[in-house]
């Protein structure tokens, strides 16, 4: 087995000059150039940018499931380029949660079973008491024996986020976590993450294209041509003050 190394814990995700190329010779594309950047312990982030600027990129390196073409990136304290595949999988499943677009809950299982997944995936004892507790965390407490067909699309969002969350997860990643949800569902679901992160320390990396839904971090990272463009510090700001500015930065971005 591979030794990872281990370093002082500052930030749950470091990268450091992290290049991204897809392809090779003239087809070559680059999609993240030089990347160095921390996030915090117990902080939301979003990252924003216009299309094709890396975003993706950037969380899926981070969370190991891309391999950087150059560059250092560190995980929980361990440098994922020291480690074997075997070894990455073995770090994703137990310290990162992951939530998507797409809700990618079995049909057929109810929103317990669907929760109790990791566990099962991974071979593990299921903890039900932890299960019923992430349930819980996310409001849906009385609907643990309901099917994804018998919840709303906010439900069946609020269940993918107690999967992500059932193994205590270093770092919570989510790829246009409200891309398919109408607005008064989204914003449930985002004051659900926002809580989360304040009441739990639950750090959390957001890639999103909608102002409002980047407006509940605590900053906001701008990504353009695979670099960071910028880093803007949020304030609390319920008038939505902060929606609106985030949308003219990126209107900037896009010009």
């Amino acid at each position: 087995m591979t030794t990872t190394r281990q370093t002082p814990v500052q930030d749950a995700v470091e990268l450091h000059g992290v290049r991204k190329v897809h392809g090779a010779g003239d087809r070559s594309v680059t999609a993240l150039d030089g990347v160095s950047i921390g996030f915090p312990r117990g902080t939301f982030t979003a990252i924003m940018g216009p299309s094709g600027s890396g975003k993706s990129t950037l969380l899926q390196c981070a969370a190991g499931l891309e391999q950087p073409t150059d560059g250092r990136i560190v995980l929980a304290g361990s440098d994922i380029g020291q480690m074997n595949e075997k070894e990455r999988t073995k770090l994703r499943r137990d310290h990162i949660g992951f939530v998507f677009q797409a809700f990618n809950l079995v049909e057929s299982l109810t929103a317990a079973q669907n929760v109790e997944l990791p566990s099962r995936f991974a071979g593990r004892r299921v903890d039900r008491e932890q299960v019923a507790k992430a349930l819980a965390a996310v409001g849906l407490a009385e609907r643990a024996g309901h099917r994804p067909s018998e919840l709303s699309g906010g439900q069946q969002q609020r269940v993918a986020l107690a999967r992500a969350l059932v193994t205590r997860p270093d770092v919570l990643f989510a790829d246009e976590p409200t891309g398919a949800l109408d607005t008064v569902t989204s914003k449930e679901v985002l004051q659900m993450m926002r809580m989360l992160v304040d009441q739990e320390g639950q750090t959390t990396l957001m890639v999103t294209h909608d102002p409002v839904a980047a407006a509940m971090a605590d900053v906001v990272v701008f990504l353009k041509d695979g670099r960071i463009a910028d880093r803007v510090p949020l304030s609390r700001d319920a008038n939505g003050g902060n929606a609106a500015a985030i949308a003219a930065h990126m209107a900037g971005l896009e010009a």
